[in-house]
C-alpha cells in the first residue's frame, strides 16, 4: 500500500508542473521580472509575455520575455517584429542559442533573405536584451524602442534544431513553424486571437505544449492526467493484487 501511495503521489506531481506551464497567466521570473500581458502563442509550445508604454520617452518601448523550447538540446529559439510583412523575410529578429562556452546568449539578425543568417543590427533600438534556459526551455528578454503610434505589429518567432559555427541552422517547414506568426495588439489587445491577456504571470516556465486559450490547455492537460492516474491505479492492481 506504502508502494502504491508513493506512485500515485509521485505521478499527481508530474503531472500539476506541467498543467501550470501551459498557461501563460502561470509563468513567474528570476528577479521578480512582471509583465502587463501574456498570451499562449498558438504554435512550437511558446509564450509571450510584454509590457507596451506608449507614454516612454524618447520612444515607445515594448519589454518581453519570449518563452519556448528549441528544437532540439542544441537548438535555438527566435522572436522578431517585421515592419514590412507578417512573414519571417524582413523580421528584425532576436535569436538566443547556447555560446561555444556553454552560456545562453541573445543576437539580433535582420532577416532580409532567406537562407543562412548574419549578425546585424536591427531596425528597433534594442534597450536590453539577454537569454537564459532552464527545463528544456529557453527564454528571451528585451526592450525594443519602437515609433510612436505603434497599436499594432507583426510578430514572429521560430525555433531550430541546431548552431554551427556561431550560426542558427534553418528551421524546420512543418505547419507549426510556417504558422508561427500573428499580429500583436499593442493597444485593446484582449481582442488577440489566441490570446490571453493577463495582469501578471504566477509560476515558473517549464517546458509546455500549446494551447488556443487558457482554459482548453488546462482541460486537456487534466484529462490526461486522469487517464495517467487511472493507469497508476492499474499498474497497483496488477503488481499488489489490490
Amino acid at each position: 500500500m506504502a508502494t502504491l501511495s508513493f506512485l500515485l503521489i509521485a505521478a499527481v506531481a508530474l503531472l500539476v508542473c506541467p498543467a501550470l506551464s501551459l498557461n501563460c497567466t502561470s509563468q513567474t521570473f528570476s528577479q521578480n521580472t512582471k509583465f502587463a500581458n501574456c498570451t499562449d502563442l498558438p504554435t512550437l509550445k511558446a509564450f509571450l509575455h510584454w509590457t507596451y508604454d506608449p507614454t516612454a520617452k524618447p520612444k515607445p518601448t515594448l519589454s518581453i520575455a519570449f518563452i519556448a523550447p528549441p528544437a532540439k538540446s542544441d537548438g535555438w529559439i527566435a522572436w522578431a517584429l517585421n515592419p514590412t510583412a507578417s512573414g519571417m523575410r524582413g523580421a528584425q529578429s532576436l535569436i538566443a542559442f547556447k555560446d561555444s562556452n556553454g552560456s545562453v546568449v541573445v543576437k539580433t539578425y535582420n532577416v532580409s533573405e532567406y537562407g543562412p543568417v548574419s549578425e546585424s543590427k536591427i531596425s528597433y533600438e534594442v534597450l536590453n536584451k539577454r537569454a537564459e534556459s532552464s527545463h528544456g526551455v529557453m527564454r528571451i528578454f528585451a526592450t525594443l524602442a519602437l515609433p510612436s503610434g505603434s497599436a499594432e505589429v507583426n510578430q514572429v518567432w521560430q525555433v531550430g534544431a541546431s548552431v554551427k559555427d556561431g550560426v542558427p541552422a534553418k528551421h524546420e517547414f512543418s505547419a507549426e513553424n510556417l504558422g508561427a506568426k500573428s499580429k500583436l495588439q499593442l493597444v485593446g489587445h484582449a481582442a488577440e486571437k489566441g490570446g490571453s491577456p493577463s495582469a501578471a504571470p504566477t509560476s515558473v516556465p517549464a517546458a509546455g505544449g500549446p494551447s488556443g486559450n487558457q482554459s482548453g490547455g488546462s482541460s486537456r492537460v487534466w484529462g490526461i492526467g486522469l487517464g495517467l492516474y487511472g493507469a497508476v491505479v492499474v499498474v497497483g492492481v496488477s503488481i499488489f493484487g489490490l
